[in-house]
């Protein structure tokens, strides 16, 4: 990296209020209180010229689908990104790696989903960044504890591209009671349309059949969601 691009991310970061920094956050609120770009962001420390390190995290959460995506993503195709290398690429799949090792470790820990907020938290922060719509699901046990957040499908949302059954494989293979579907507008209005109400009706029929509880279809926008079950659309 050339020295005017560090000098022009560390400005950058620099003139960002003291309370709003990555680091600083992550200092006083903890973990949790920030988004999974200012996660990475921490991980990979510094961007590139032209591009901060917030900027390029939103840009890869936003290329790959979040982090499932990028956890799907071979080693030497992230490589390939800007503003990224072997070294960072390692220290990503590493944090990555031990994000699934501690689900798997500590069920105990996985967390609860019980209304319509509580989802949209779960998935706001990286489907509200996303430049592709893209269909997820909520898998949860009986006690609404969730199971997996796998990506079924990304593009379009229409009725004659969503396969019903394809939507509830993770479903069925993980044993789940019920789960929540959810997908985004890139366009940051979550109102949805008359196909989002067509999909959604027609995947509340295939739950009643599998004796898999669909409790709500979650469309996200710009720091903003509608359920679908409390405006009775397609329930």
């Amino acid at each position: 990296m050339s020295e005017s691009a560090t000098v022009e991310y560390t400005l950058l970061i620099r003139n960002m209020p003291a309370n709003e920094r990555p680091r600083e956050r992550l200092q006083h609120y903890g973990a949790g209180a920030l988004a999974s770009s200012e996660l990475i962001a921490i991980l990979l420390r510094v961007g590139t010229e032209g591009e901060s390190v917030l900027h390029v995290a939103q840009r890869l959460l936003g290329k790959y689908g979040g982090l499932p995506g990028l956890a799907r993503a071979s080693f030497d195709e992230l490589c390939q990104e800007k503003a990224l290398g072997p070294a960072k690429v390692t220290q990503l799949k590493a944090a990555l790696e031990l994000g699934k090792r501690l689900l798997v470790a500590s069920p105990l820990d996985r967390p609860q989903v019980r209304s319509p907020a509580e989802a949209a938290e779960l998935l706001m922060a990286e489907m509200s960044l996303l430049e592709q719509e893209q269909l997820r699901t909520i898998l949860l046990d009986t006690r609404n504890t969730v199971l997996g957040i796998p990506v079924i499908y990304q593009g379009s949302l229409n009725s004659a591209a969503v396969r019903i059954g394809e939507l509830f494989r993770h479903a069925i293979k993980a044993n789940a009671a019920a789960m929540i579907v959810a997908h985004n507008h890139p366009s940051g209005d979550p109102a949805p349309s008359p196909e989002d109400v067509r999909v959604t009706r027609a995947i509340v029929e295939a739950g009643k059949l599998l004796d898999i509880d669909v409790l709500d279809h979650v469309v996200i926008g710009q720091q903003r969601f509608v359920s679908m079950k409390e405006r009775g659309l397609g329930f």
